[in-house]
Order: structure tokens, then sequence, then C-alpha cells
């Protein structure tokens, strides 16, 4: 087994679960919760108390593996934040590496949840898991890691420079995930992946930073800045090549989600917990199907997250 860190949020969620309040309204090509109207009160059928963000659901992902798992994040000393620790002792991450933050308060997601179609809004405050600038990549030489799973910084480009840059000379291998704000600045964040291993982001996000419309026309621009690369593209599966081998893969199951939340991290940590146990990348890709597809089965980012002791079913594989 591998020593992996997770660098990236930790968050309470908060679900607000209804059957029919929070049912949704087309709007054109959009929706909005038709029925929860400005000055009225609403009954809730349901409230549940979660824990997510990327760093946080990783972690668990690669512990439940059988992984050494290590958090780097920030919180704060107050209830959100003991929660997340709880959570993190009860599933075997070493949380000893954690931040304590003053003057912000831990970050927290409420999520509106139609339980009957699945449908979600997130409000976020970000809070402590805002900023990444104080998380020092001198814990990379105290904990001597196999990988480092790397999420959204939240555009900190400076941050990740230095992490990766400590990685490289700590000879640790990276996998990235960006989010939305390090995609805002295309040109930085190619110039930052010549020092990652594994890149995985999906179609829209991969249409962001080099051109292209199918998926094999972007996989091609991107695999000249990563060895290993992955797109996803939802319901239609994605596409992945480690420089030896490509494959378009589809869903492992075609289900109604219960809760997409955490679909992403459940693919990507999926797929590393996997690959650093020296699983073949096909048998790799599959395992990150078939997580993602146990997560969204379930309500919260990280409660259907698998051990990779589960026996697998075929799913739509080909080798291209």
């Amino acid at each position: 087994m591998a020593r992996i860190v997770s660098l990236g949020s930790a968050l309470q969620d908060i679900y607000l679960v209804d059957r029919d309040d929070l049912e949704p309204t087309r709007i054109g090509e959009n929706a909005i919760f038709g029925k929860v109207l400005v000055g009225h009160k609403v009954d809730i059928d349901r409230i549940s108390y979660e824990v997510g963000g990327a760093g946080v659901n990783s972690s668990i992902t690669f512990a439940r593996h059988g992984h050494e798992a290590i958090l780097l994040a920030n919180l704060a000393r107050d209830e959100a934040g003991s929660l997340i620790i709880r959570k993190l002792d009860n599933e075997g991450v070493d949380n000893s590496y954690i931040n304590f933050i003053t003057r912000k308060s831990t970050g927290t997601s409420v999520i509106l949840l139609d339980s009957r179609s699945g449908e979600r809004t997130i409000l976020t405050y970000r809070g402590t898991s805002e900023q990444f600038g104080n998380i020092s990549e001198k814990d990379l030489e105290l904990i001597s890691p196999d990988w480092l799973y790397v999420s959204t910084l939240r555009g900190d480009l400076e941050a990740l420079e230095r992490f990766f840059k400590k990685a490289r000379e700590l000879k640790v291998r990276v996998m990235f995930n960006p989010g939305v704000k390090e995609l805002a600045k295309p040109k930085e964040l190619l110039r930052l992946l010549k020092y990652v291993d594994v890149l995985i982001l999906n179609k829209s996000e991969a249409a962001e930073i080099v051109t292209g419309v199918t998926l094999a026309e972007l996989l091609y621009h991107l695999q000249n800045y990563t060895k290993v690369t992955i797109i996803t593209d939802g319901p239609m599966g994605g596409i992945a090549t480690d420089g030896e081998e490509t494959y378009r893969f589809g869903l492992y199951e075609d289900i109604k989600p219960k809760d997409a939340t955490g679909a992403g991290d459940a693919f990507g940590a999926g797929f590393l917990a996997h690959y650093a146990e020296g699983k073949s990348f096909r048998s790799s890709l599959m395992f990150a199907s078939a997580n993602s597809t146990s997560v969204v089965a379930m309500l919260g980012a990280n409660r259907g997250v698998l051990t990779g002791t589960e026996k697998l079913h075929p799913m739509p594989i080909q080798k291209l």
C-alpha cells in the first residue's frame, strides 16, 4: 500500500431534503426550486449532517482502500471542525497535519436536495477552505508520501507551484484535479502541468484550457502536458490514456443518482486508490467508475466509497 497525501478543502455538508417543495421548475435550459418562495416558511422532510470537501472525500477513499491517508487542509476549532475531525478519526485518516485557523469558521455547504429527482443546489461558505497559502509544502518532507493528490486550491497557483516543485524534489508523484478558479487561468495552469503525473478533469473543463470539441481531440492536446490524462463526460463516460494505452469507457451502471455530490472526487480518488496499489490502468478506470456509481447512490459525498475488495462486474470499456 502507499502513503497518499490529500491537499484540498474540508467542509461540513448540511443536507435539507424534501420531496415536493424543492421540485425543480424548468426555465429554458435552467431550473429553479419553484415552490420555495421568498418570505415563506418551508417544511423539510429530512436534515442530515455530513462531511465533505475534495480533500476529505479523497482521503477517506484512500483510507478505505487500505492506504496510509494523510489530509492537509484548514479547519477552525468549532463544531463543524470537530465533526470533520471525528469523521477522519473514524475512517483512519491521519489529521495531524491539519491547520487550525482563527477568525474564520470551518467551511460549510447547505445542500438543497429534491429527493424525487436528485436535483440539488449547493450554498457554500468556504470559510477556512477559502485560502491555502498558509499550508506549507515542507510538510511533505516530514510525511514522505508516495503520492500527492491535489484538488482545487481556489486558484492559488503560487501554492500549487510550491507543492508541485517540492513533490518533484522529493520524487513524490502528483495527481491533480483542478477547479474552476485554476481553469480560469489556462496559460498559468498549463505551465504547471509539467509537474503533474496524472491529470483528471471533465470535458467542459478540458475545453477551457486546450482546443478541441470531441473527447479524442481534447485528449490528444492534453497528453502533450501529462503522461496520464483522464477526461470524464458525465453519462457519456469518458476517455483516458497513460501514454501507452488509451481507453474509451462508459458508465459502470446507468442508475438514477440519489445525490451527485462528490461524484467527481469519487472517480478521481477511486482511480488513484486502485492505481497506487499497482493495479492496471484499465482496472483502475473501472474501479473509479464503480466508486463514483456507488457514491451517487447514497446521500453524502463519501458514504458510498468502496474499499477495493468488492467484486466488480463488467462495464463498457474499449481499448482504442
